[in-house]
């Protein structure tokens, strides 16, 4: 896959000439993009028009250096990280409450989202003129999963919100149209799943391209959203039993090249490419390692066990006074700690050789992320470049939603066992104990999926579909040396606010959701 922004052209005008709410932003056709009459000429134009759908990928999320899936932005929503930059004001909103005004967030990820789906749209409506046969059954495959992807986010993040699957094109811009509900926006995205499971490519996953099994991966989430365990539990084994992918024996390569491209573990991911296609504003190691703009919560860091297994109480492995030692190895792939040098893969050099909290932008109290760092960049700064792809699914999360799906389906049997096994295994930590009861063991899964895919941005997402959302995050306290900084999360937050800008250019019809 390429970020051609060449290759916009139609796609960019369904995009420029968005609806997202059913309204134009603009009355005018882009003079520099080519209108519907000038494309679908050729067998090309189907390859470039997929492409550019595959663009909205590195779509911004309003705020300086990072895009909405750069995914450990996102657990700064959580109990997790905290963004000291307020970065497209979600610092803001974290501590003081989303509103319909809040940070860029709340109006770029809702834009973002039907963006993509006009686009998809679009090429929906006009790629059988140019292509058919297999190629075209595996481009309308492609684009029905971008389609779910994204109104998957709109679910997710808004609820119930609009429904359009018509070509940009031929709806009328100076009507109106009101939301559906949550229950039916995910109907549609099972829909577009399904037909795009029964088009893609039964492969491993390689080259930015969705394949059937990404498909099938994306569904299982649905299913675990909607609580449909024992389905989601059945295709999460079908993905399983398939034996095309496995766990990387290296944690820490699934999130820096070159080493991502090898990994049989990524199933999905935002694909970069230097020099072409580069992050957002800046490399990662920059953002995350020089300017520390995500750092770890000591809540997050107290999560992990020793090495044994057991809670740093009750381990016989576990020496007081020296914390950051024997303990499960993703705690020191995925943070710095102090005192860490070279040994320790710091990546800086001189006054700066020995990690230290209060210098260079680390903020005592929190940690400095590890995780996503290439090991061999040397003192990252502005001007740095990284590629690393953003990684949207992995084996592993196949692995534990089956556990989670299975456990709370049919309680903790020898399969659910199995899986966590896999995860925990690879990483060094010993087996789960036997016997545990159901109850336990979905507080043992619950606790696998936070440190396995810490800065990973599912965190969020997790605490929302399990109900504790509110349990954890209002009035959680990210620094305990800042006891007074404390986030705020509301029932109504379990839907965010429709942009105001939305709803203003779409009343009386649209209406926003309640609460705000």
């Amino acid at each position: 896959m390429k970020k051609c922004q060449q290759y916009i052209l139609l796609i960019a005008v369904a995009a420029t000439t968005l609806f997202s709410g059913c309204k134009k932003i603009l009355d005018v056709m882009p003079p520099d993009e080519l209108a519907t009459s000038q494309f679908w000429k050729t067998p090309e134009d189907a390859d470039k028009g997929l492409t550019a759908l595959y663009n909205y990928l590195y779509a911004s999320s309003g705020g300086y250096a990072t895009s909405q899936f750069s995914v450990f932005a996102w657990d700064n929503f959580t109990d997790d990280s905290y963004g000291q930059y307020n970065y497209g004001g979600g610092r803001n909103a974290l501590t003081s409450g989303i509103t319909p005004q809040s940070g860029d967030f709340v109006n770029a990820y809702y834009v973002n989202s039907y963006q993509a789906i006009a686009a998809v749209n679009s090429f929906l409506a006009n790629v059988d003129k140019v292509i058919s046969g297999d190629k075209l059954t595996l481009y309308k495959g492609e684009a029905y999963f971008l389609r779910a992807f994204n109104y998957f986010w709109l679910a997710q993040l808004y609820g119930n919100t609009v429904i359009i699957t018509e070509d940009p094109f031929t709806v009328d811009f100076t009507s109106s149209r009101a939301k559906s509900s949550r229950e039916d926006v995910l109907k549609l995205v099972l829909t577009d799943l399904d037909a795009a499971i029964a088009a893609l490519p039964d492969v491993a996953y390689g080259d930015g391209h969705a394949v059937k099994a990404t498909a099938q991966g994306y569904k299982v989430r649905v299913l675990m959203f909607q609580k449909k365990y024992a389905e989601a539990a059945a295709l999460a084994n079908t993905i399983i039993t398939a034996n095309k992918y496995s766990l990387n024996a290296s944690y820490a390569g699934n999130f820096y090249k070159p080493d991502q491209n090898n990994s049989k573990e990524i199933m999905f991911s935002v694909r970069y490419l230097r020099a072409n296609i580069l992050h957002q504003d800046v490399a990662i190691a920059v953002n995350l390692q020089r300017w520390k703009g995500e750092q770890g919560t000591q809540d997050l860091i107290d999560e992990y066990e020793a090495a044994d297994g057991k809670d740093t109480a009750s381990s016989a492995v576990y020496v007081k006074g020296k914390p950051y030692e024997n303990r499960d190895p993703r705690m020191r792939l995925s943070f710095f700690f102090p005192g860490d040098t070279k040994a320790q893969g710091w990546p800086f050099t001189g006054a700066l050789s020995v990690a230290t909290p209060g210098k260079d932008s680390w903020t005592t109290g929190y940690y400095a992320v590890k995780k996503w760092l290439d090991p061999s960049l040397v003192d990252p700064d502005y001007g740095t470049i990284d590629d690393n792809d953003f990684v949207l699914l992995r084996y592993a999360d196949i692995l534990l939603m089956y556990a989670e799906a299975q456990n709370e389906a049919a309680g903790p049997d020898g399969t659910v066992y199995a899986a966590i096994k896999l995860v925990r295994n690879r990483a060094n930590m010993p087996d789960l104990p036997a016997g545990l009861s159901q109850a336990d063991m979905r507080t043992r899964i619950r606790h696998e999926r936070r440190v396995e895919f810490a800065l990973e941005g599912l965190r969020y997402f997790d605490l929302r579909r399990w109900g504790i959302a509110k349990q954890k995050l209002n009035g959680f306290i990210p620094n305990p040396l800042q006891p007074t900084v404390k986030t705020k999360y509301q029932d109504n937050y379990e839907f965010w606010p429709i942009p105001q800008s939305e709803i203003d250019r779409n009343a009386p019809v649209l209406l926003q959701n309640p609460g705000y």
